[in-house]
């Protein structure tokens, strides 16, 4: 085979407007509603696949990998319509089928729901730069608009740090080889420690995901560098 031939005309904007795509990312953020989970719609699809396009374009990977980042950050959480657990798992399959019928090529296939399918830190690794991408920019996305229950006295700790989370930001120097999340947390709201027992986990394999692009993890919470 050519190495032409490894590579497909579909875009991240046709797959954004991919009507399938799009019921799949809906249901899957409708079900989560019902179960009491945080937003996991159109809004952290959208964001998660820009955060990821921009970590390999500042990292200087080639255009198509940036473009890859993207398609599996935008159909990252799709498994969520069969279930929450497992759900990466899940996603990579459904991808799979809905990337052939749009004609993504085998070679382009194989990297997105690979990554896809390790984006979650119960059983996923950094296998490829895609998927480090993807971490990276899903377990970034900490914010008070992702909160859904609007009965304060049913929060849980989940909805408190989200919506303690004022500001979230993956910044990307090349030159230093860092990678640094950087939040801005209302402590009258969740303390930090919340964040470290819910999210140590997630941060961990940040740690690993920014290894694998050779580079540095920071987490800096109100200023203060706290990895």
């Amino acid at each position: 085979m050519n190495d032409k031939n490894k590579y497909s005309n579909v875009t991240l904007e046709s797959v954004k407007r991919n009507p399938a795509v799009n019921a799949f990312i809906k249901s899957a953020n409708d079900y989560l509603g019902t179960i009491g989970y945080t937003e996991h719609g159109m809004r952290h699809a959208g964001l998660v696949a820009s955060i990821a396009e921009n970590v390999l374009l500042y990292l200087d990977y080639p255009k198509r990998m940036q473009e890859l980042a993207g398609i599996a950050g935008y159909m990252h959480d799709i498994g969520n319509v069969v279930s929450r657990y497992g759900h990466g798992q899940s996603a990579a399959l459904i991808a799979m089928r809905l990337l052939k019928d749009i004609g993504t090529t085998p070679e382009e296939t194989a990297l997105i729901i690979s990554a896809i399918g390790n984006h979650e830190e119960e059983a996923g690794d950094p296998v490829n730069p895609v998927a480090a991408a993807l971490i990276l920019a899903d377990k970034s996305d900490v914010h008070k608009t992702r909160v859904r229950n609007r009965n304060i006295s049913k929060y849980d700790i989940h909805d408190r740090v989200n919506l303690a989370a004022k500001r979230s930001f993956l910044r990307v120097i090349k030159d230093r080889r860092t990678i640094s999340l950087k939040l801005s947390i209302d402590t009258k709201i969740s303390k930090v420690m919340e964040y470290f027992e819910i999210f140590m986990s997630r941060m961990l394999m940040c740690k690993n995901a920014a290894t694998f692009l050779n580079c540095t993890f920071e987490l800096i919470i109100n200023e203060r560098k706290l990895l």
